[in-house]
């Protein structure tokens, strides 16, 4: 019966399956019905993370302009300031929270595939698979965790930076007047150097990730 049903109302059954279950094993049952497997939803959530990590980078970079322009500031509209400086601070942090639900997903779904694909092994006859196969977990499962490591140290380096403009938007927000700007000019080099760490390293994670996703094809 669920075979005959669209794609776009299986996925739709599957995901008010997790909400009203909690449960994510009923979401893969309901796609692995239409022949959507864990292996491709952990491609898809790999893809997602990398998107999300990319969209991360952009709004630091955003936030550090935003930032910088406010530099030799000489007066005008100090409230449109503040607003800027708000509105990338906002703008940030929305895109770490996409990262981190991102690679909670990814996590989710890989942990279901592994723990699969070690019971299943009780099952082959044929002990020339079943150690091939054996052989072939253990390496994706290594690759995946180097993975899983890399974006979580730049989720990591994320949290400083997050905090710098949250602190620069808070003075800016308590002291709305031209000294306020001129004791956050102080403070550019620090966040630089900051938003720099936490690009290059989110980077290397959305390099890993294409490594990862050419060991899966």
């Amino acid at each position: 019966m669920i075979k005959e049903l669209p794609v776009r109302v299986i996925f739709m059954l599957a995901t008010f399956l997790t909400l009203l279950t909690g449960c994510q094993s009923a979401y893969y049952s309901a796609m692995e019905q239409v022949g959507i497997h864990k292996r491709d939803i952990m491609v898809d959530r790999v893809e997602d993370a990398a998107d999300a990590q990319q969209a991360a980078q952009s709004k630091f970079k955003d936030a550090r302009q935003a930032l910088s322009q406010l530099t030799g500031f000489e007066g005008g509209e100090l409230q449109a300031a503040y607003e800027a400086v708000d509105s990338q601070y906002q703008q940030s942090h929305d895109a770490v929270t996409r990262v981190r639900e991102r690679i909670d997903a990814l996590e989710s779904v890989s942990d279901a595939l592994f723990d699969e694909w070690e019971e299943e092994l009780d099952l082959y006859t044929n002990r020339r698979l079943q150690r091939d196969s054996e052989q072939r977990l253990r390496q994706t499962r290594e690759e995946y965790e180097r993975l899983r490591d890399a974006m979580r140290r730049a989720e990591q380096t994320m949290t400083p930076v997050l905090n710098t403009l949250q602190d620069n938007r808070l003075y800016l927000k308590h002291n709305l007047n031209a000294r306020a700007i001129g004791a956050l000019q102080g403070e550019l080099d620090a966040l630089s150097d900051e938003i720099d760490r936490a690009v290059a390293d989110m980077q290397r994670a959305i390099q890993a990730s294409n490594r990862f996703i050419q060991t899966l094809n």
